[in-house]
């Protein structure tokens, strides 16, 4: 992987630090390149079976251990107990990279230090297919040769987006970070109104979940804008314009629901933050 003059350091291997795993080594990241931080041990044992070296806590590195890259893969809430020994790995040529969502470049670099490079990333959980998306941010400290790296690092979970305004991130989190529990949900109302309308649960169970696919694929391939892609399945006075008059209702339809649906989980975001 261009510009890993390093070994990686893997803080965590769940769900989503096993789909960036997985995504290194496909890329051409030699098992040898990565250790894993991990306290479950059948988790640690999965990345074993990949040839990647694990270990319980910290406290188990070599002292003279220099990764290029430590990656934070834990959940938010325990992060103030993880990050804080490893400020004993700060150097000019260790990169921290963090996947937490609500986890600020300041609460790095309150624990680590100001001279941390860190970088922020927000993925969501196609990444676990190679399908992701991930927004990242970085601090002053971050050489554009962390920057390339970080995104060459998340690129092995899918898209990769820049923004230099961290305030933004807590949109992100709430159109993307979380937006894939909005489609899923999507998927179960729409099979749920398909029995309402007297399908057979399974039957519209499977035309929800295809319909979904095939239209976010669809929507992929053509490259043409959603509203267009929209229009061009609207006949009028057909049964998709009378779905849509319910759907596009200005004070109950589908967009007053999702800006407040987005605005909720932006808002606790910034309260994670805090």
């Amino acid at each position: 992987m261009e510009n890993l003059d390093g070994p990686i350091l893997l803080i965590g291997c769940g769900k989503m630090g096993d789909a960036l795993l997985r995504g290194w080594l496909d890329r051409g990241v030699t098992a040898s390149d990565v250790t894993v931080i991990e306290t479950s041990e059948q988790t640690a044992s999965a990345a074993r079976d990949r040839g990647v070296a694990t270990l319980a806590a910290f406290d188990k590195l070599p002292n003279n251990f220099a990764p290029r890259v430590v990656v934070f893969a834990v959940k938010p809430q325990v992060m103030l107990d993880v990050v804080p020994p490893y400020r004993r790995l700060v150097g000019p040529n260790t990169m921290f990279l963090s996947i937490a969502a609500g986890k600020a470049l300041a609460f790095f670099e309150t624990h680590l230090g100001a001279d941390a490079a860190v970088i922020r990333a927000m993925p969501n959980t196609p990444a676990a297919i190679g399908r992701g998306m991930t927004v990242v941010c970085a601090n002053a400290g971050a050489s554009s040769t962390d920057r390339e790296l970080a995104e060459n690092l998340m690129k092995a979970a899918g898209a990769v987006a820049w923004v230099e305004d961290e305030a933004l991130m807590d949109g992100v989190t709430a159109v993307s970070g979380s937006g894939p529990a909005y489609i899923f949900h999507m998927i179960e109302c729409l099979a749920a109104a398909g029995v309402a309308a007297g399908l057979p649960a399974d039957l519209s169970a499977q035309l929800a979940r295809a319909t979904v696919e095939g239209s976010a694929a669809l929507s992929h391939q053509d490259g043409s804008a959603p509203k267009t892609l929209r229009q061009n399945v609207t006949s009028p006075g057909g049964t998709t314009a009378a779905a849509l008059a319910i759907l596009m209702d200005d004070v109950d339809g589908l967009q007053a629901l999702m800006t407040r649906a987005v605005a909720a989980a932006a808002n606790r975001s910034r309260e994670l933050a805090d």
